[in-house]
């Protein structure tokens, strides 16, 4: 589909029948902002001044359960860890769910905000650090319980069953993974269609982004362990420097992009950690590396992690570690996820929805700011045959975006009423366009 413009897979959308049925809804709105001042504005401070962990949001999970279970839903916890699922079931039709994630990350906020975190947590490997909302997560989860509140109230607009996720550990990229592995789509309604909706805060409030194709890259995270044979700096012949094996393997990293990558093919290996050594006048027998890997097709994904193989192992040869010592690279099996492609035909029907629900011009396309990850890609997997539309929200007002700062910062802060209110609006609109009553 990438070879398709916009407007041509509007138009194959719209012939198949894809025009929503419902009219467009100025009560919308109203009703969301009526809700924002009444309930939603004091949840995301809420959840805004009490961040966790991922695979650690007991409490946000407790909350979210809460407030789904008085809106009628029926409400399952602890799925896939502290995952939420709550249906609710509307006559016969498609299943459609919608998923927020709920963790934060393991900063100090630093916005200067009058509700910044001061949240604590002892993580995953026993220590305690400082938590905040460093990605808009708690728009995410604020949003979702929005969505719920009107999509109860308008039952009338829509038939089918509605599966509504609150997902942990998005940040570490395994929490979509868990829930399915713990029976997301056995135990519960499988959905037809999923969607799911991020804050941005390069985008301005007001404005979505939904591309018809791929949204976010792959991520895998990627340990080498440089072994070499230590002795006194002074003498370096008498050992294997494993710092300047190590160093030799990240230059020789760049050349997977620059020089086996075709140049239009979305691909980086970023070595973001590098350990080795105690000592001035000691060559050590070890190096620690950390990599983050991504890519945007499964083809290129695996020649990349075929490369990093290829690359530490005969490096290593070359500056004469001995074959019983040759680097280790272990990919981790919990932090990594495919990438995430929405179906082009079913982003067009949601497209076709938001502009006729709140105007044609709320819709924006700009090119992709970097590789991101994003687990949302398990649920929608070619495997699975679940139809997935993944789009973005704007979070700052656009005479601030040029100054915004980014996600996974401690500087990190969102307008949260616009974009909270909007992210209703768009997914309550995308969903009653995919289960419309004929």
């Amino acid at each position: 589909m990438k070879h398709l413009t916009i407007t041509a897979v509007l138009a194959t959308a719209l012939a198949a029948g894809a025009t929503p049925s419902f009219a467009q809804d100025a009560g919308l709105k109203a009703a969301v902002k009526a809700d924002y001042d009444a309930n939603l504005g004091a949840l995301f401070d809420h959840f805004h001044r009490n961040p966790e962990l991922s695979g650690m949001e007991v409490q946000t999970a407790a909350r979210m359960a809460q407030e789904l279970r008085a809106l009628g839903y029926e409400v399952t916890t602890g799925v896939g860890g502290t995952g939420v699922v709550a249906v609710l079931k509307n006559g016969a039709g498609p299943t459609v769910m919608i998923r927020a994630d709920m963790d934060g990350l393991p900063l100090l906020e630093n916005s200067g905000l009058a509700n910044a975190s001061t949240a604590r947590q002892v993580d995953s490997d026993g220590a305690e650090k400082p938590v905040m909302h460093a990605c808009g997560h708690d728009v995410h989860i604020t949003a979702l319980i929005g969505t719920a509140r009107q999509m109860q109230a308008r039952k009338a607009n829509w038939s089918g069953t509605l599966v509504l996720i609150a997902q942990p550990a998005e940040e570490r990229i395994f929490g979509a993974r868990a829930m399915i592995e713990d029976g997301l789509y056995t135990r519960f309604p499988k959905p037809d269609y999923a969607l799911a909706f991020h804050v941005s805060a390069d985008t301005p409030t007001g404005k979505i982004e939904a591309p018809l194709g791929i949204t976010s890259s792959s991520s895998d995270s990627v340990d080498i362990t440089v072994h070499g044979v230590g002795t006194h700096g002074a003498s370096p012949h008498l050992g294997v420097d494993p710092v300047l094996v190590a160093s030799q393997i990240v230059v020789s990293l760049q050349s997977l992009r620059s020089r086996e990558t075709n140049p239009l093919d979305g691909a980086v290996v970023t070595v973001g950690a590098i350990h080795g050594g105690i000592k001035h006048n000691i060559i050590s027998d070890r190096v620690d590396m950390q990599l983050t890997v991504r890519a945007d097709s499964p083809e290129v994904r695996t020649q990349l992690l075929d490369g990093i193989d290829r690359i530490a192992r005969n490096t290593a040869l070359a500056l004469g570690v001995p074959e019983d010592k040759l680097p280790t690279v272990t990919r981790s099996k919990l932090e990594n996820t495919p990438p995430t492609v929405n179906d082009a035909e079913t982003a067009a029907r949601v497209r076709a929805a938001l502009t006729a629900g709140l105007g044609e011009d709320v819709l924006i396309d700009k090119p992709r700011g970097g590789m991101g990850a994003e687990d949302f890609a398990y649920f929608v997997t070619p495997e699975s045959g679940v139809k997935g539309v993944y789009f973005s929200v704007g979070g700052t007002p656009a005479d601030q975006v040029d100054d915004a700062p980014g996600h996974h910062s401690p500087l990190f802060r969102i307008t949260p009423e616009p974009a909270v209110t909007l992210g209703v609006e768009g997914s309550v609109l995308a969903a009653e366009a995919l289960m419309a009553k004929s």
